[in-house]
């Protein structure tokens, strides 16, 4: 990436955290060095990270480069979505109305809760018999 104007943006979705640069391109999405596909494996997310770009027709126009850590593949892919949304807004402040409205720039707070003491998880207790 030379002298070619890109933008960035900062992805988080539970303990997964993504940093995402927009390049002009032609449609290639690369995360961690690998492809989009083989990266995630499964087609929905793939979807899910492509959504910002789909909604508005731009899903040719930008290579998207991506470097995620933390969390799971779900969890990164919700982040790099979240990214990608960031970058577009960097790229032209105007399309913030339609991100909202589509719900790409909501950053999703739900996080897993801590385990408590005297407790087997967060609120599952140990089994009880009376006896």
């Amino acid at each position: 990436m030379a002298a070619t104007e890109q933008n960035y943006g900062t992805g988080r979705r539970k303990s997964a955290i993504a940093r995402v640069w927009l390049v002009p391109g032609e449609g290639n999405i690369t995360i961690n060095g690998r492809n989009c596909t083989q990266y995630l494996g499964r087609p929905v997310l793939e979807i899910l990270v492509r959504s910002p770009l789909v909604a508005l027709n731009m899903d040719g126009r930008f290579d998207v480069k991506a470097t995620t850590k933390g969390g799971g593949i779900s969890g990164q892919a919700g982040a790099v979505r979240l990214g990608i949304a960031r970058a577009l807004l960097t790229y032209d402040e105007g399309l913030r109305k339609e991100l909202r409205t589509a719900g790409f720039l909501t950053r999703d707070s739900r996080v897993k809760e801590r385990k408590k003491y005297g407790r087997k998880k967060a609120r599952r207790g140990f089994q009880f018999v009376k006896r």
